[in-house]
């Protein structure tokens, strides 16, 4: 099993052995505009879901915290999101970048989210501690084309996602609200015109009522071609 560590902002450390990984999809919370999306993404082929919100699981082992990420062909990009990770001592929310691969998401999403990992921070939040305030976190993704991500590609906020107490009880309704279990909350929107098969991602969530934030950031490496 994947174990992963977080940093807490009193300085004390909590370690998780991930049991459960999941990837909610089309979780924004004006669904109207998630209807809208689908149909965008169906001009391109990829298929949409059976529900909204979705939710995908992903083998575990692809919660990872990593500074980079192996990918098999130029078609893959990350996704700026946060995460819910629930250990024995309360629940932790951080940041995500849940790295899809484009050309398999046509194929089917399910399959896109288990061929990368959902890439998390190092340090993390107690839920209970920004809860009164959650919408008013700022969630932002950059990407370049070196190993600085310096573009930016998504400026939103958790306003803009359902919530995590949404998904603890969807968990709870699932029997997954246990330790172990680890939640992507889905991704905000992509800025036009801004490429983001990058060879760098960089996510931020800000706290402007503490003052605080959490990031992570990685490059992306592409395996050289098959033999066979």
């Amino acid at each position: 099993m994947t174990v992963l560590s977080f940093e807490l902002p009193d300085g004390s450390i909590r370690e998780v052995e991930v049991k459960h990984l999941l990837n909610a999809g089309y979780a924004g919370r004006e669904q109207d505009e998630v209807q809208a999306h689908i149909a965008e993404l169906a001009e391109l082929g990829v298929p949409g879901p059976a529900t909204t919100p979705a939710l995908y699981p992903v083998s575990p082992y692809l919660a990872q915290q990593v500074s980079e990420v192996r990918v098999q062909h130029a078609r893959t990009s990350g996704e700026a999101e946060w995460a819910l990770v629930i250990t024995n001592d309360g629940v932790l929310l951080t940041v995500a970048c849940d790295h899809t691969d484009r050309e398999l998401e046509v194929h089917g999403v399910a399959w896109s989210k288990n061929a990368s990992p959902d890439v998390l921070g190092r340090k993390a939040w107690r839920l209970d501690d920004v809860r009164d305030h959650l919408d008013r976190i700022t969630l932002k993704g950059w990407v370049g084309e070196g190993d600085t991500p310096d573009t930016l590609i998504q400026d939103s906020s958790l306003e803009a996602l359902l919530t995590p107490d949404y998904w603890l009880g969807v968990l709870e309704e699932r029997g997954l609200n246990q330790p172990g279990t680890v939640l992507i909350s889905g991704t905000v929107a992509m800025t036009g015109g801004v490429n983001q098969f990058a060879r760098s991602w960089k996510v931020e969530m800000s706290d402007p009522v503490t003052g605080l934030s959490v990031d992570v950031q990685y490059v992306v490496e592409q395996m050289p071609e098959a033999i066979g």
